[in-house]
């Protein structure tokens, strides 16, 4: 089981490849649909027989055996020369790295996939350096937030921040190498804080160009910055939740008036993020101090309600839709101090997102998981030490029949993520000393 340390979306399809090493000779998509029909982890081994081809059963060990071969030729095609295979090897791994816990078959090959990795995003082509960053968090998931992990952020980081900051770059993998930058940060960031530092500053550098110039008027955007931006404050945002307790006025003196200005941004997914990111920094303020009041709280209330009722036609309707639906929930927040409470069901569990914190924590997961995120939520020991779950349930037909209420449930989940969220803010106020 990995080492758990205290305190702490649009996918792409594989694309074909040619020249596939190996034996095999199959294509990468019937590579790709085994990886994901067979793999299992050694948190949900079952005796259950599979059926092989021909109709004959297939033990689990054998099920197992063929998803190492699989994978492992995928890991080979990482090596290969052709743009095409790396491309789709990687595509592979990220898919199947979403949809399954593989930490013991990942803990032997990190070094190997690590250095495949820094050779993608040091020489590859746009579209390979977007996915290996992704296929780079996906791995500081399975590794857990241990040692490897942190070794691993140690070694690519320099590479991840050098694409970032690239206005040459494309911006796609600029917006991968900030959602990556921010989860493996999230994800192994070692106690001294010295990474999370770096990490937040460089996020900073990126979102802060967006903000107004001293006569307050907002920088005209070059063509899909505002992508970047929103991928930027987002990352930034989740590590905003690792800060120490006792910075937290100084960071919200700083952000607070510049964010309300970028709500009047001309994208409206980036207007979103700003909106989001507000509650969140309030929130964690009124955590430390319950009678913290938001200068100038009435313009930014009329501001909110303005956009959680807009309805200019020249907007798209879906977008008005999910801009109305999210800053309505922002503007009741900041005014009652109340959150609008989601149900996440997995299996016979679930958990409840019952704060700004825990939505922002939830949803940078759902991003790089994408669908996968209640599979990991279910059997991947560090999402459910972060949500306060416990270790993987093994469960019988009789223990299916037998669920918990909801408002147990509810009680629970409630009380583990606050005793956890304590225990990390201990830990946060030692970072203060290297701030």
């Amino acid at each position: 089981m990995p080492r758990r340390k205290k305190g702490k979306r649009g996918s792409s399809k594989p694309g074909a490849r040619n020249g596939v090493k190996g034996e095999s000779g199959a294509s990468d998509e019937e590579l790709t649909s085994d990886i994901l029909s067979h793999g299992s982890s050694a948190s949900e081994c079952t005796s259950v027989l599979e059926e092989g081809v021909g109709g004959e059963p297939v033990d689990e060990q054998t099920a197992q055996e063929e998803t190492v071969d699989k994978l492992k030729q995928c890991i080979d095609n990482l090596m290969d020369k052709s743009t095409k295979t790396r491309l789709a090897g990687l595509e592979s791994l990220r898919l199947a790295f979403s949809s399954r816990v593989l930490y013991d078959f990942l803990t032997e090959r990190r070094l190997t996939i690590s250095d495949c990795l820094e050779r993608s995003l040091k020489k590859g082509s746009a579209e390979e350096q977007a996915v290996a960053a992704t296929v780079f968090a996906l791995l500081c998931i399975q590794l857990g937030g241990g040692d490897e992990a942190e070794e691993g952020f140690k070694m690519l980081r320099p590479i991840l921040t050098a694409i970032l900051i690239d206005n040459a770059a494309s911006l796609a993998a600029r917006q991968s190498c900030a959602r990556a930058l921010g989860m493996c940060c999230y994800v192994s960031t070692s106690e001294e804080g010295e990474d999370l530092i770096k990490s937040l500053a460089l996020l900073e550098s990126v979102f802060m160009s967006s903000y107004p110039n001293r006569e307050g008027t907002l920088p005209t955007p070059k063509p899909g910055s505002p992508a970047l931006h929103n991928a930027a404050l987002q990352a930034w945002s989740l590590l905003v939740t690792l800060y120490p307790a006792s910075r937290l006025a100084v960071l919200l003196d700083l952000h607070l008036p510049k964010l309300q200005v970028c709500l009047q941004s001309s994208d409206v997914n980036y207007r979103i993020a700003v909106g989001e990111t507000i509650a969140l920094l309030v929130e964690l303020r009124r955590d430390i101090d319950e009678e913290f009041a938001v200068e100038d709280s009435e313009s930014m209330c009329e501001c909110l309600k303005s956009l959680a009722t807009d309805s200019n036609k020249h907007r798209a309707k879906n977008d008005r839709r999910k801009q109305r639906s999210v800053f309505r929930d922002v503007l009741h927040y900041i005014e009652n101090d109340d959150f609008s409470e989601e149900k996440i069901q997995f299996g016979v569990e679930s958990i409840y997102i019952d704060s700004w914190m825990r939505r922002r924590i939830y949803d940078a997961f759902k991003e790089i998981l994408e669908s996968g995120v209640r599979h990991h939520l279910q059997f991947n020991p560090l999402l459910r030490d972060i949500f306060g779950l416990g270790s993987p349930l093994i469960l019988d037909a009789t223990t299916k029949g037998n669920k918990i209420s909801r408002f147990e449930k509810h009680l629970f989940n409630s009380a583990a993520f606050k005793a956890r969220t304590k225990q990390r803010s201990k830990v946060r106020d030692k970072r203060a000393d290297v701030m």
